[in-house]
């Protein structure tokens, strides 16, 4: 029962970090990861069929997110970077 708890604990996490701005959204996603997946495997999610799915697509989902949040923040440094060298 205490492993369905955390399991539905993480998905609710999970779901709430879904509907944040994107910056509060790549860092609790961070947090979310470090905390549900670094120590454990995923194999110890214990959770219905339909939460698995719901899980899933909400990982992957977020897994794209941060690829693109990365390309976004890389871009940004990258411009910065340029317009510091033009005012240097």
């Amino acid at each position: 029962m205490e492993r369905r708890d955390w399991s539905l604990k993480a998905l609710r996490e999970l779901q709430y970090i879904d509907s944040l701005d994107d910056e509060l959204k790549a860092s609790r996603l961070e947090a979310w990861a470090k905390a549900h997946i670094s120590d454990s495997s995923v194999e110890k999610f214990d959770l219905t069929i339909e939460d698995l799915k719901k899980l899933s697509e909400l990982f992957y989902k977020n897994i794209i997110f941060l690829k693109k949040f990365n390309n976004k923040t890389q871009e940004y440094l990258d411009n910065s970077s340029k317009i510091k060298q033009f005012i240097s």
